[in-house]
């Protein structure tokens, strides 16, 4: 796996996703392609942990850090876009 498509999708996921679908180089996986899309619009973040678990292996830091960049982002983002609107309970 490319450390440039890690670091990117570390940060970028969605934006990395259609790069390198579009350069014809998204890492192979057991995934249907419809799946792929799926994910790749909705939940990025998960699809790029399947690519990862697949090539890398659960046990490379690589899988860890993106694990925990996701969990940190679907914790943390509710409460920024409910500040951002106005909705405190």
């Amino acid at each position: 796996m490319d450390n440039t498509f890690l670091i990117l999708s570390l940060f970028l996921p969605r934006i990395t996703l259609i790069i390198y679908y579009l350069i014809h180089s998204i890492p192979v996986n057991n995934i249907p392609f419809i799946g792929d899309v799926l994910l790749a619009v909705f939940l990025p973040r998960v699809l790029i942990l399947i690519y990862i678990a697949d090539h890398l292996g659960i046990n490379s830091y690589w899988f860890w850090i993106h694990l925990v960049v996701a969990v940190i982002v679907y914790f943390f983002s509710g409460k920024k876009a409910n500040k951002r609107w106005g909705k405190n309970n």
